[in-house]
């Protein structure tokens, strides 16, 4: 009865705590919003909010990831993070909001968890984000951006890593149209072309703006500067702006414009800066391009542009421009400034973008008052000069999953097919063999190391709650994906139910399972007093492993938020999982079993274990009755039914499968003459027949 009283009290602990239905509320989404940035106002009704800087304007998103991408965990409950995403597409933060993940609840450190999202700081929804490590082990000229994982997290951290991109784009499609969600475009060094003035002019790849001073006079007429500009009104049809704007990034592009010199600096420059796109402005009206205060390699004081809506962050090259000596004269006396902008932040160069140039005019001699106009053109550069990376789509997460267990997986695959080859066909010369209690220890021995604390492949009772909660919301089963391993063992099981029921997991597969024989050997070796509930209390007691699963299900469909905790019943995280190093109340509840079942044969397994009960309901489609019976079985004979150490044959001699953990003691005692009694009778009735002939 004492895991019994310990299931209370893991059940006490748990509480009875309900979900939180819908987006959270400004006043908790808040608190995660660093200063000097501040939550703005909700822009729909998935949770999506504005992010406001210091001066109020708008900076970004703020959005959850649940009501958006609400992909289950392990739980099967959906893993909730808070992703802030600038104009540009940038990951300004992430982090865990809630989360019921089994492996990061009471197992590993949850500091982990929290530190995974950490990682996604200043990259783009441009980057080819994926969860792993590079293979060979390094990542360098690789178009992916890797995440270092958490190690026997990562199918967890798997799942988070899909809801943050699928909640990521989704924000990006609807609201950010203008940045782009792939790789940009960049100038194709290998391509040339033999190009001329007049081919860039005739091509529109030189785009001319000319603004006169009569329209600039238009602009600020009926305002307080509409006089303050009298070279305007003295000669009204002269160009205030004549601006020529040229994307240089292609080489053929920059050699038909620059001088030999100017062109190898920009050379030079763009193999640095080898993502920064330059263009070219040439002016030669009044206006300049730069007022008196401008900063060399600053942002230009009186230039900006967009792009879809979305704006481009240009800043001044502080490149020399001499240019090319084939160029008109008038061009050689004007103003050129190089800007540069970069790819990454989602700048296409072949698709149209908007240049703006600010007119400024002073009224007044003391603080003048300064009144401004923009002026726009736009510009867009033949695709021809330009190429895209191919666009290298991650691996979906279980085949990554496949990848990084490869060699786990041949070795299990090789193991299972070996264990189920010898039990099918070999099972009988298997139980006879005088060394059988050795191989099948030794078989145990490789249970618990390889598949239990090398391959984290213990069975739990959260799998098929999990599954139950998806089929409930009719959510994706993809989780299942993400641990290989488990889910080879898992189909292997659900293949022997047909074929043995669940003795084959129970006796032959389960790493916690293995632990408790060797605990009762050991307690063999020390002479401890073994208990033996027989007749009446052990019937009882099996049916305690059902009203567990009972009370998980009723905590998954009233309190899942209390579902984590009352898992807690199967010691197989501390004792497997963590080896047991966690809290000290959850490996003295582990230590606790193994030292009963030193003295109560596997009595977890028997009367307590919420798995083992979804064991023998699956072990209901066993299509055969697979240890063989005599007619004596039972009656006279007893033997198997005192021998069996699980109690699962009754006193008819029938076996109870339900109950039965395939040791084979008694298919050996079926096929030993000199123990099965009715061959043992047998035999003396022929020496009689013998003896009397």
């Amino acid at each position: 009865m004492i895991p019994a009283v310990l299931l209370a009290a893991l059940l006490w602990c748990a509480g009875i705590a309900a979900a939180q239905d819908g987006p959270l509320p400004r006043n908790v989404l808040e608190t995660y919003i660093a200063p000097p940035m501040s939550l703005g106002e909700q822009i729909n009704d998935k949770g999506v909010w504005q992010l406001l800087n210091s001066g109020g304007a708008e900076a970004g998103y703020v959005f959850e990831t649940e009501p958006m991408a609400p992909l289950p965990g392990f739980s099967g409950a959906s893993i909730n993070m808070l992703v802030v995403l600038d104009l540009e597409g940038r990951f300004l933060d992430v982090q865990l909001i809630s989360h019921n993940e089994p492996i990061f609840v009471s197992g590993l450190p949850e500091k982990l968890f929290y530190d995974f999202f950490k990682q996604y700081r200043g990259h783009s929804i441009s980057d080819t984000l994926v969860v792993g490590s590079p293979y060979g082990g390094a990542a360098e000229g690789s178009a992916l951006v890797y995440l270092d994982g958490v190690t026997k997290g990562t199918a967890s951290v798997r799942i988070a890593h899909e809801s943050i991109l699928a909640a990521t784009l989704q924000v990006a499609r609807e609201k950010m149209g203008g940045v782009s969600s792939g790789p940009p475009a960049y100038p194709d060094r290998d391509y040339e072309e033999t190009l001329r003035w007049d081919d860039l002019v005739a091509e529109g790849i030189a785009t001319r703006k000319i603004v006169s001073n009569a329209e600039v006079d238009a602009a600020f007429a009926d305002t307080l500067w509409e006089d303050d500009d009298p070279e305007a009104k003295e000669a009204p049809d002269a160009p205030y702006l004549d601006l020529w704007v040229i994307d240089i990034g292609a080489p053929s592009i920059a050699r038909a414009v620059l001088s030999d010199g100017a062109f190898a600096e920009l050379q030079n420059f763009l193999e640095i800066a080898d993502t920064d796109e330059p263009v070219l402005l040439i002016e030669t009206g009044r206006h300049g391009l730069v007022t008196e205060d401008f900063v060399r390699n600053t942002s230009p004081d009186l230039i900006s542009a967009e792009q879809g809506g979305f704006p481009i962050a240009f800043r001044d090259s502080d490149i020399y421009v001499e240019l090319n000596e084939d160029l008109p004269e008038a061009l050689h006396d004007g103003t050129a400034l190089i800007l540069r902008t970069d790819r990454r932040l989602g700048f296409d160069p072949t698709a149209e973008w908007t240049l703006k140039v600010d007119a400024l005019r002073k009224h007044g001699s003391f603080q003048p008052e300064i009144g401004s106009v923009t002026l726009t053109t736009t510009h867009v550069t033949p695709e021809r000069f330009y190429a895209r990376p191919e666009v290298i789509k991650p691996a979906p997460p279980w085949a990554e999953a496949l990848r990084n267990r490869a060699a786990d997986l041949i070795v299990l695959t090789a193991f299972l097919a070996a264990l189920v080859a010898l039990l099918f066909f070999g099972m009988n010369r298997l139980a006879g063999h005088p060394l059988f209690t050795p191989i099948r220890l030794g078989v145990l021995a490789v249970v618990l190391g390889f598949i239990g604390w090398w391959g984290q492949g213990q069975l739990s009772i959260a799998t098929p709650l999990a599954v139950a909660r998806t089929a409930l919301d009719g959510g994706s089963y993809a989780f299942l994906l993400y641990d290989p391993f488990s889910l080879m063992i898992w189909a292997v099981t659900i293949a022997g139910f047909v074929l043995w029921g669940r003795g084959l997991f129970c006796g032959w597969l389960c790493p916690f399972g293995a632990m408790q024989e060797f605990a009762h050997h050991l307690g063999r070796l020390l002479r401890l007093p073994q208990i033996e509930p027989r007749g009446v209390w052990d019937a009882r007691l099996k049916l305690l492993k059902y009203g567990v699963l009972a009370g998980l299900v009723a905590l998954l469909f009233g309190a899942p938020a209390a579902l984590d905790k009352a898992i807690e019943v199967e010691p197989f995280k501390t004792a497997i999982t963590t080896f047991f190093i966690r809290e000290w109340y959850y490996v003295a509840y582990a230590v606790g079993l193994l030292v009963f079942s030193m003295v109560l044969f596997k009595g977890f397994c028997r009367y307590l274990c919420p798995l083992g009960a979804v064991m023998a309901i699956g072990g209901l489609i066993r299509g055969r009755d697979w240890i063989a019976r005599r007619a004596d079985c039972g009656s006279p004979c007893q033997l198997c039914r005192v021998k069996c150490n699980y109690g699962a044959i009754k006193k008819s001699g029938e076996i109870q499968y339900s109950e039965c953990f395939q040791c084979l003691d008694c298919v050996a005692i079926h096929d030993d003459p000199a123990r099965c009694v009715p061959l043992v009778l047998a035999a003396r009735g022929r020496k009689r027949k013998v003896a009397a002939e």
